[in-house]
């Protein structure tokens, strides 16, 4: 590419418009941004306030540059005596922003070269953005992508067109993702930032898990069954509330499946280190927090609406059920219900209380009158 002509530039931009499945006006501002680049590299400096403006149907550029009126002049390629500026505008004044038309046939190689770095690097941007926007709808949908690559703190999947990242805080601990092979993500968002937009992309989120329940569950879609909350530690343990909106129907068992097939499928795409807890909603708060913490057996709660907090009663041996490993089971069940749940021991139920101390009275009576 020797010399670069604005005429074949202007006949281009209708061509990669098209090819690149991008709005003219957007090939349009991309080429004049690397006209004024180009001209900035071959007459200009680094720093100088360079516009160019193409029009296409005569095929000429004109570039404008823009300095400001000083009465000392630090710099010519920012900056204008007052003397100069009037050759420019009569009227011009101190603090003035004066604007130099330059015309723009062609550039040198150095120029061209420059220009044609920036045109690849803006259309790609362009595309990558004009590719997002046709995910834009599709948030909060779970497609199959192909792992492209595995960083240390993002997993690069591909669909279709568009690359999506799947940061460490959205992966499913302890899974191993392979290079090329097929997985299913969650789109959770768009994120546009200054090294452009990115799409990121969920495993381990409450949604993900109900958009695969969605796909087991035919009962979902008619509302036969809903599910009410999700609290989820990826990789680890999931936590599900259902109910039913039709008499007879037993959500529970509906999300199991027969023979837990439903529920199977779910853990062969999350991976079975995953566990899955399905526990019946209630609209009684005691009763849902009994539900919540399953598989512990609860004795009593008491309840402190105004704070949402409850003290949660359990025996000795249900303790460590109820907490579960690592303070996962009373964790995951107080996101579900929205109480802060406490865990005390019940040495027994308050009312047998008097009665054992009697029992234990009686022994020891019974005991000394022996010893005597």
């Amino acid at each position: 590419m020797e010399d670069l002509n604005i005429k074949q530039l202007t006949l281009a931009v209708r061509t990669i418009a098209e090819e690149k499945n991008l709005p003219e006006e957007t090939v349009l501002s991309v080429i004049e941004q690397a006209i004024a680049a180009a001209w900035r590299r071959d007459n200009g400096e680094r720093d100088q306030d360079v516009r160019a403006e193409l029009n296409v149907n005569d095929g000429t550029a004109n570039v404008f540059v823009q300095r400001e009126v000083v009465e000392l002049v630090g710099s010519d390629a920012v900056e204008i005596s007052l003397e100069d500026a009037k050759k420019v505008k009569k009227d011009a004044e101190f603090g003035d922003i004066i604007e130099e038309k330059h015309q723009v046939t062609s550039f040198g190689r150095v120029a061209a070269q420059t220009a044609k770095q920036v045109v690849l690097q803006r259309l790609r941007e362009a595309e990558r953005e004009v590719v997002l926007t046709e995910f834009e709808d599709k948030i909060g949908t779970v497609v199959t992508g192909i792992v492209q690559r595995v960083e240390p703190r993002v997993v690069r999947v591909e669909m279709g067109k568009a690359t999506g990242i799947l940061p460490q805080s959205e992966q499913i601990q302890g899974e191993f993702y392979s290079v090329g092979s097929r997985i299913k993500v969650f789109i959770k968002d768009i994120e546009r930032d200054n090294r452009g937009p990115q799409l990121i992309l969920s495993r381990g989120n409450e949604a993900f898990v109900e958009y695969l329940f969605r796909q087991e569950v035919p009962e979902m879609e008619t509302g036969a069954v809903e599910i009410k909350g999700i609290a989820r530690e990826a990789g680890r343990r999931t936590k599900l509330a259902v109910a039913s909106t039709v008499p007879g129907v037993d959500p529970v068992g509906t999300f199991v499946g027969g023979h837990g097939t439903r529920v199977n499928a779910v853990m062969n795409e999350i991976g079975d280190q995953e566990k899955i807890d399905i526990v019946t909603y209630d609209e009684n708060i005691d009763t849902y927090i009994r539900n919540a913490l399953s598989p512990a057996e609860v004795v009593k709660v008491e309840i402190d609406k105004e704070a949402k907090r409850a003290k949660v009663f359990v025996t000795e041996d249900q303790q460590s059920i109820a907490i579960g490993r690592g303070g996962q089971n009373v964790r995951l069940a107080s996101r579900l219900t929205g109480y802060e749940l406490d865990i005390e021991t019940a040495i027994a139920k308050p009312a047998e209380k008097k009665v054992k101390k009697n029992i234990e009275d009686d022994l020891f009576s019974a005991i000394n009158e022996q010893g005597e």
